[in-house]
């Protein structure tokens, strides 16, 4: 159990008004994904596979951001080229493995009435990737960083708050990296860490599990 009921009520005397996630390290398990489409476009250009340091970069940073970090500068002209040549769905989605529990959680947060939405760097890959797992019906809006500066800019952030008109202490933005930390800290929004101890955080969650049986308790001691 990650927080008790009475902490929740604390922290949120007015309730929780909806939930910011990240994507890739908390909707999803993506690393392997991330490690296969670089390298893939590594090999494309000639070049070979990601030091582990890389591997940590591209994984919460924006695609463009991560392009110019693993390739040369002198090359960066031929990007293009070699992204389009990746299939994304056949090639990358396979790897993506669904956190255990999250469908659970957005249904009885659906069932809640909170609102939920998605903030991530990825660009062109996020309504693909909530349409193939059934999940484009959860959340709105989706700001990616084809949208949106991309994290730790909190942009994103801002344009959800507006289109939600709530004020950022009656939301939550879960996230599992120093740029979701960052992002939320910016935009005033109470952070809870997914998965991730070293990060600075108002809440730790070990796992969608237990953070939905603590969030049913305190709907329902709320209905009571």
């Amino acid at each position: 159990m990650f927080v008790s009921v009475q902490n929740l009520k604390e922290s949120f005397p007015n309730g929780i008004q909806g939930l910011i996630f990240d994507c890739d390290g908390v909707m999803f398990d993506t690393r392997d994904c991330n490690v296969q489409f670089y390298n893939l476009i590594l090999e494309r250009l000639g070049i070979g596979p990601m030091t582990r340091s890389q591997e940590d970069f591209v994984h919460v940073a924006t695609v463009a951001e991560s392009l110019k970090h693993i390739i040369p500068e002198a090359r960066w002209d031929e990007i293009p080229t070699a992204r389009q040549s990746v299939d994304y769905v056949a090639e990358i989605m396979p790897l993506m493995r669904v956190e255990p529990g999250l469908t659970e959680l957005l249904e009885t947060l659906h069932t809640m009435g909170k609102r939920m939405a998605v903030f991530t760097n990825r660009t062109n890959t996020m309504e693909l990737v909530l349409e193939k797992w059934n999940l484009a019906q959860f959340f709105f809006p989706v700001m990616t960083a084809q949208k949106v500066k991309g994290k730790p800019n909190p942009e994103g952030a801002f344009r959800i708050l507006e289109a939600w008109d709530a004020r950022p202490e009656e939301v939550v933005f879960v996230g599992d990296s120093t740029a979701d930390q960052q992002a939320a800290a910016a935009a005033g929004i109470p952070f809870w860490a997914f998965k991730n101890s070293a990060l600075e955080a108002h809440r730790h969650i070990p796992d969608f599990w237990s953070m939905r049986q603590v969030l049913m308790e305190w709907d329902k001691e709320c209905r009571s």
